[in-house]
């Protein structure tokens, strides 16, 4: 079964996400990520044709602390944060996502 792409955050940034053809979005205005995110997350999560969940790194600091750690150590699907994370935080999403590291040298 082939899964989708869910974005979760403002309208502003899954504007980019629904242009490239992503059509899982849930959109939190900026105003009510205090009160709603946790919620956009879950629905998410939960939901079974989601492969990976994306949203900024900085509206981690939004979740509940039970929400964020769902995000952070979920597999499937996975969490896929932009900005603010650097080349070793995107390393470490992709090692998760796909159980090995594309970006190990040894190899």
């Amino acid at each position: 079964m082939s899964q989708e792409i869910a974005v979760v955050g403002s309208p502003e940034f899954t504007t980019g996400f629904r242009l490239a053809g992503v059509r899982k979005f849930h959109n939190v205005p900026e105003a009510e990520k205090d009160d709603r995110l946790d919620e956009a997350v879950t629905e998410a999560l939960d939901d079974e044709g989601v492969g990976i969940v994306v949203m900024k790194s900085d509206d981690l600091e939004h979740l509940s602390r039970q929400v964020r750690q769902r995000a952070e150590t979920s597999i499937e699907p996975t969490m896929v944060t932009v900005g603010g994370g650097g080349t070793s935080g995107l390393r470490e999403q992709i090692k998760r996502a796909i159980g090995i590291d594309l970006m190990d040298e040894d190899e």
